[in-house]
């Protein structure tokens, strides 16, 4: 029986699953520094200032923290002259807190986990965050030139936290956060798109990639099915969070191969209040079965981690996957937990 990561490893690769990836249970999420030391509003607190100056909030009612962009806190108040108003974080950091990722890093196994890197906010969601989302969208419009440099700005700076992140942690993955799309249609028409992120990305996904990453997970809870060549390009291994308005099966048929799910079970399916054992097995079953292969898909939910908003509907995913693989392919429930890590280390 493969470990949990060989598994993964052969599912992305198009090798011989011998068995369904169950969502997340192959991959750490693991701190860097910066994380660590970027302060983050915490569910019901107070309004938090971050590292960059955007100010975040997290109310009760909301599934995730999220920037506030009342006028007074938009940080870029002139697109014209952005440089006087965003100033990107120093990336030096004491030796006591890469000793604390580093024990992160240390603490999973890596024969049966891949240890990955999180970052997030990405390229598109940082310009969003510090210019407000609708500002946004029109300034890459309206001026162009200048979200051109402001995005070069953020890359110059992800490529330094990329250096730092490989020279001193050695991930064999990274799971980056750039949500680029809603749940119809992605943000921009991908010409648009490719003018201002295909080389950003592939500067950023290359220097992981050539520093001994060998797995990019993209996270975009989206439809993006009009960016998969992109993707591809990029050197995204992995697209989690696709929801199943991108038609799932077809992109599985038609990039097999070339660039792996991860999704189709929306969280509106499963993750609600009075969810039911029932629900997440019929969205699991529906998803494995509907999308009928061991290769180039993960069934996992949309949303861009482990977890649910409502309490258990995350585990209630695992375990209905689970049963699948034990009626499927013959396994044992102890094998399959001994092919990886206890979710509580894991997540």
């Amino acid at each position: 029986m493969l470990t949990a990561k060989e598994n993964l490893r052969q599912c992305v690769k198009g090798g011989k699953p011998d068995r369904v990836v169950n969502q997340f249970e192959s991959v750490a999420f693991l701190f860097h520094p910066f994380l660590l030391a970027s302060p983050m509003a915490e569910k019901g607190g107070p309004e938090v200032v971050n590292l960059w100056g955007v100010t975040n909030a997290f109310p009760d009612n909301v599934p995730a923290a999220f920037p506030v962009h009342t006028p007074d806190k938009i940080v870029v108040k002139d697109i014209e002259h952005w440089h006087d108003y965003v100033h990107a974080p120093k990336l030096e950091f004491p030796d006591e807190l890469w000793n604390i990722s580093k024990g992160m890093f240390a603490a999973v196994d890596g024969e049966k986990s891949y240890k990955a890197a999180f970052i997030a906010p990405g390229i598109f969601e940082q310009t969003h965050h510090l210019c407000e989302i609708q500002n946004a969208l029109m300034y890459y419009m309206t001026y162009e030139d200048e979200m051109h440099d402001l995005v070069k700005y953020i890359t110059d700076w992800e490529l330094e936290l990329a250096e730092g992140i490989c020279s001193n942690l050695h991930p064999d993955a990274i799971f980056h956060h750039d949500d680029w799309g809603s749940e119809s249609n992605s943000f921009m028409r991908p010409s648009m798109f490719e003018d201002f992120f295909l080389d950003a990305y592939k500067q950023i996904y290359g220097y992981y990639h050539d520093h001994g990453v060998e797995l990019v997970f993209h996270h975009s809870d989206s439809y993006c099915a009009n960016l998969v060549d992109d993707m591809i390009e990029m050197g995204i291994d992995v697209w989690q969070g696709c929801m199943h308005s991108n038609n799932v099966p077809e992109l599985v048929k038609k990039y097999q191969g070339r660039i792996t799910f991860m999704g189709e079970i929306d969280n509106k399916q499963v993750d609600f209040d009075g969810w039911t054992q029932a629900d997440c097995e019929k969205a699991a079953l529906n998803a494995i079965k509907g999308v009928n292969s061991l290769t180039s898909f993960i069934p996992c939910i949309t949303q861009g981690g482990p977890g649910s908003l409502y309490k258990g509907t995350y585990a209630g995913l695992w375990d209905a996957i689970d049963k699948y693989n034990r009626d499927t392919f013959g396994f044992t429930q102890e094998q399959l937990e001994a092919a990886r890590m206890p979710m509580s280390i894991l997540f």
